[in-house]
């Protein structure tokens, strides 16, 4: 499948875009699968994860890090799982518990959604919910470069829980800020969790001790030596 999820041009982050996506749909499949298999393992031992009694988290798609090895977890754990359903000519999001991944349908974007069933809604106040939030990639400090619709912006911007960004190593960015693809509406994620490490922003005490580094942190990956040159805007 190579619909994206949400794009839309947007002048200098569309370069920047394209480049991930050369990244990520460069990594082999075993390489992938690999990776994803010891990211999910590496987030199911957050604190984030363990205090969490529900889980919000994209279904992924494509060459996104695979999710389902998380839902299927958290099912187990007993707790409540919920996917986001997008609200038409907006970017708002309504999430929904789900117990199956049977009966999903597909969006406009090419996403397997819950369906739209009042019975189902989720408000996800006054509950310890951990988002767990897609993208293209990601920095050591959180930031996101998303594909553009604004959805999970819009979400981040109201969400009292905390959020969690999946991401190989092979597409950890050094700094966002300085590739100039991070503007004032962009909501940061609280944790990013790769197949080495958790990298907790701002100290907030929600990553576990299993074998993560905390501190200063280097560049990772040889693909961002040479990072893309930054237009004006």
């Amino acid at each position: 499948m190579t619909t994206a999820r949400h794009a839309r041009p947007d002048g200098p982050k569309s370069e920047l875009r394209a480049r991930c996506r050369r990244v990520r749909e460069s990594i082999p499949a075993a390489l992938r699968a690999e990776a994803d298999a010891a990211i999910a393992e590496r987030l199911l031992s957050t604190e984030a994860y363990a205090r969490a009694e529900a889980v919000l988290t994209y279904l992924s798609v494509a060459d996104e890090v695979d999710t389902r090895a998380v839902v299927e977890r958290a099912w187990d754990d007993g707790k409540l799982v919920a996917l986001p359903r997008c609200v038409p000519r907006s970017r708002l999001m309504r999430w929904h518990a789900v117990t199956s991944l049977d009966g999903l349908e597909r969006s406009p974007f090419g996403i397997d959604e819950p369906a739209d069933d009042p019975s189902t809604a989720l408000s996800v106040v006054g509950i310890r919910a951990l988002a767990v939030v897609p993208a293209l990639a990601f920095d050591a400090a959180g930031n996101r470069l998303g594909y553009g619709g604004g959805y999970y912006d819009a979400f981040l911007g109201g969400f009292d829980g905390l959020s969690a960004g999946l991401c190989r190593e092979a597409q950890l960015v050094p700094d966002l800020v300085a590739l100039g693809a991070v503007e004032p509406h962009d909501v940061p994620v609280d944790v990013v969790v790769t197949e080495g490490r958790a990298i907790a922003r701002g100290g907030r005490g929600i990553v576990s001790s299993v074998g993560q580094r905390r501190g200063r942190l280097g560049l990772t990956g040889e693909t961002w030596t040479h990072p893309p040159t930054r237009q004006s805007r």
